[in-house]
């Protein structure tokens, strides 16, 4: 078993959808599935029960998925602190990686530390804005990714890296699908599956400000990559997302004259001495990954 194998099973787990998984990945969805098959064959027993629409953890899956994310996060400390023993400078630049984020965007930042510091290398450790700033100020990670906005403790700094439009989501039956945009008059008593406050509670404040009281907020919220999930068991519902988010069973409308927009920074420590994160904070800095409205 391999360590490999344990973040592709984590991937696969959080996003509930092997397509999505391996696209944030970076391997083609083959490849995953074939891991995954190994992983499971070595285990001795299912982790994953696959259906048309994605998959669900079994019951040991969920066990594994807790063992996994340990076991991953062990060994990332336990890298750093052998080099540090050893009076070595940290080539490893870790960095969150957004549940949702557009994949060109931790792909760009991989390739900026690949530039900037050609003997270093990159890891990914998943989380939520919350998330991330915990890990940030425990030092777990160097590099955040996050959802704006969000207010910062004083030793930390951010770039913002990338606008995104966001829209409504809903099922291809409802009976809004068949419009080209919605307005908030239309939205008007629909239930609204959102993600949970806690998560980023900034952004989701903005977000159900810039929506309206028309709405009505759902007793479920789900993470980004659970909501198209959620809408198909309640189909009346609507969410909020990207275009990236829209499938043969999920579509995706533009808000009339009063876009949504989805703002995604880096956050870093002041104090940090990463010398991967240094070279990429230097003049001109993150800004070479800087892009606008982005639709990937």
């Amino acid at each position: 078993m391999e360590l490999r194998q344990l973040r592709y099973f984590v991937g696969v787990a959080e996003e509930l959808h092997f397509g999505r998984a391996a696209e944030r990945l970076y391997i083609s969805t083959p490849t995953l599935s074939q891991q995954i098959k190994q992983l499971e064959r070595e285990v001795g027993t299912s982790l994953l029960i696959r259906h048309s629409r994605g998959v669900e953890l079994t019951p040991a899956g969920q066990v594994f998925l807790a063992r996994a994310r340990e076991t991953i996060q062990a060994a990332g400390l336990a890298l750093k602190d052998t080099r540090r023993a050893a009076g070595l400078d940290e080539p490893v630049l870790r960095l969150g990686l957004l549940n949702g984020i557009p994949g060109w965007l931790p792909a760009a930042l991989e390739q900026l530390a690949a530039e900037r510091f050609p003997a270093g290398t990159v890891t990914l450790e998943a989380g939520t804005t919350t998330d991330q700033l915990r890990m940030l100020g425990a030092g777990e990670i160097d590099l955040g990714l996050v959802r704006a906005p969000v207010t910062l403790p004083p030793a930390m700094t951010s770039e913002q890296l990338a606008d995104e439009e966001l829209g409504v989501l809903l099922t291809a039956t409802h009976p809004l699908a068949a419009e080209p945009e919605l307005t908030l008059d239309d939205l008007a008593g629909l239930e609204l599956i959102w993600i949970p406050r806690a998560a980023a509670p900034e952004f989701y404040d903005d977000a159900l400000r810039r929506i309206g009281t028309g709405v009505r907020l759902s007793d479920i919220s789900m993470s980004h990559s659970q909501l198209r999930s959620a809408l198909l068991v309640r189909r009346s519902a609507i969410s909020l997302g990207s275009r990236r988010a829209a499938t043969p069973d999920i579509v995706w409308r533009p808000l009339a004259g009063r876009p949504l927009i989805a703002r995604y920074a880096a956050v870093w420590r002041t104090d940090s001495t990463n010398p991967v994160l240094r070279t990429m904070t230097v003049s001109p800095g993150l800004t070479v990954v800087r892009q606008h409205d982005v639709a990937d």
